[in-house]
């Protein structure tokens, strides 16, 4: 982010010179004092000249309009919306984003450093500022297998890169109270850059050890007293409103004239159909507004606030010597976004995206991720050891699933599917090193009647997680995903009824996010013609896998009792 100043840019603020860029007449958000002021903003090359009455080359009439920072996002995983870095600036920047602060866990989970540098590499030649908070935790536990392993070691030589900020949300908080040296290894590292926190539930002295070891915020408080409780001890207050975790109406409470300068706004997962129906930052605005929040702590929330917390200068605030990344709003309720202006130039115009790329944007190539053994054919079955299982139950509109047991269904000695009761074989297939690890198990919840359905996206190695009534339509859903290189797959009778290809690292589209978007709802719509009954089965499979979400998951290396953090049988 090198900008070499010209300093004519002293005779522009002195009105001596015209400025490149003028807009007249709007009404300006000082997010340093609160006030808002009806001025003209000059704009010298990538800069912000100043404040006040001027003439320029060219002049923009903004009247009525309200002019304010480029909004930012302060933790989000770009994967989550199955696109890459340059369609996503696309649809968030008319949004009025213009920086996000990336934590590229996902991607790194499969591809390890490659997976960063592509990440790295794709971030150049947009209107969006994209700040790197490195990975912690790859993988994310040792009870599946990633496709890398991450240590301080291998970081190290993207700690001085120009747009790394810092070290992405630790999540082990049990490695650092217990002073795991893999953990700290990397917290020292970072020690004189920033430190993102992960520590959902953390509270008492367990929280000062983790606040002292140089973690500086969170984004997992769910209710306003955690929240209250981490501000008071230093942290930096992330207010999540994503997707799938929204936390925006708990946590508001905290927000005043005494604690709102150390809030900050994050998505973390936003996905296709949200963004495109709803927004971004912008959307978060709107609803914090809406729950009697201030629209001018709204803005500073959204754009100042982040840049103190990541150290970032000359961003953040309309004022002169800031860089020229300036959205324009229509009104202070909706945050309807008129026009953007990213470092000097106008990219949204109208609410339109007007960006032309001065660099020609090359296609960078990226090796291919899906990597399984051969198949055979009784590689799914359960050789029944007993009559009773562990079962994975699913909790509609959570995360969380419940551990339940259930007499299985067997037959000729093998363990099976039982739609009447809604008991669906789910296996994980790992699908980076092509080893025999296959986990094996039942889910409640889904309410499939026939078919399959599976996917690449599967938090947090991501390997292939698949459910379904029978074994040869589940060995047809991984093979197929396995020729498009990833993605969704319905199977009916071993017949592909839809997929939906994600051939970057399994996790992310090369199309335009319109087309993904519809592409989603067809392959939703597939799956819920099996019987199918929850809204989002893809993103509740993808979540099956994780285990550190209590209470019961499942990975590529079995059944994790996630209340007791270790694996258990599949039969009781």
């Amino acid at each position: 982010m090198e900008n070499i100043r010209d300093f004519n840019i002293i005779k522009v603020a002195r009105g001596l010179e015209p400025a490149d860029l003028v807009l007249k007449n709007g009404t300006v958000i000082n997010v340093f004092s609160g006030e808002m002021e009806k001025a003209d903003v000059a704009v010298y090359k990538e800069f912000i000249a100043g404040i006040g009455t001027y003439q320029g080359r060219t002049e923009v009439d903004v009247s009525g309009r309200y002019i304010a920072p480029g909004l930012f996002d302060s933790h989000v995983h770009i994967e989550s919306s199955l696109v890459g870095i340059p369609e996503y600036a696309r649809i968030v920047v008319p949004l009025g984003t213009t920086s996000v602060i990336i934590d590229p866990h996902e991607i790194a989970n499969v591809l390890g450093l490659d997976g960063i540098r592509y990440m790295l590499k794709s971030s150049k030649y947009n209107p969006l500022n994209v700040f790197f908070m490195l990975p912690s935790c790859v993988p994310a536990t040792g009870f599946e297998t990633s496709g890398a392993e991450l240590r301080a070691f291998d970081l190290l030589p993207f700690v001085n890169e120009e747009w790394v900020k810092g070290l992405a949300e630790v999540m082990n908080f049990p490695g650092v109270l217990n002073s795991d040296k893999d953990v700290l290894d990397k917290i020292r590292l970072f020690e004189n850059k920033i430190i993102d926190g992960h520590s959902p539930g953390l509270t008492g002295l367990d929280l000062n050890a983790y606040v002292a070891s140089g973690i500086g915020s969170d984004h997992e408080c769910t209710t306003a007293d955690e929240a209250l409780e981490k501000l008071k001890k230093g942290m930096y207050i992330m207010i999540r409103e994503g997707t799938v975790a929204k936390n925006l109406k708990d946590i508001l409470a905290i927000v005043n004239e005494k604690t709102f300068h150390r809030c900050l706004f994050a998505t973390d997962d936003r996905h296709t159909e949200d963004l495109l129906n709803e927004g971004h930052i912008n959307y978060i605005m709107k609803k914090a507004v809406g729950l009697g929040l201030s629209p001018v702590m709204a803005i500073q929330m959204a754009s100042l606030n982040s840049c103190q917390d990541f150290n970032i200068k000359n961003l953040g605030a309309v004022a002169p010597s800031y860089l020229a990344d300036i959205v324009v709003f229509r009104d202070l309720k909706e945050f309807h976004v008129d026009k953007v202006i990213k470092n000097g130039h106008l990219v949204v115009d109208n609410g339109q995206y007007t960006f032309k790329p001065q660099h020609e944007q090359k296609q960078i190539k990226i090796r291919g991720s899906i990597n399984i053994k051969w198949l055979q054919d009784d590689d799914f079955k359960i050789k029944a050891l007993g009559k009773t299982i562990n079962v994975i139950e699913i909790v509609s509109n959570q995360l969380i699933t419940r551990h339940i047991r259930a007499e299985a269904r067997i037959k000729d000695g093998f363990a099976l599917s039982d739609t009447e009761r809604d008991i669906i074989k789910c296996c994980v297939i790992e699908r980076h090193y092509a080893s025999d690890n296959i986990g094996k198990g039942f889910v409640k919840g889904f309410g499939l009647k026939r078919g399959a359905i599976g996917s690449t996206v599967a938090h947090d190695s991501h390997n292939i997680v698949v459910i379904g009534t029978n074994d040869e339509d589940i060995k047809k859903v991984v093979t197929h995903l396995r020729k498009i290189q990833g993605g969704f797959c319905v199977v009916d009778h071993e017949k592909v009824l839809m997929d939906l290809a994600l051939p970057i690292a399994g996790l992310m589209s090369d199309k335009p996010m319109e087309e993904v978007n519809e592409e989603l709802k067809k392959i939703n719509k597939a799956a819920l013609s099996l019987g199918i009954r929850i809204k989002d089965p893809f993103l509740m499979l993808s979540f099956l896998s994780l285990p550190v979400i209590p209470e019961l998951k499942i990975t590529d290396r079995g059944l994790v009792d996630v209340s007791r953090f270790e694996f258990i049988d599949l039969f009781v």
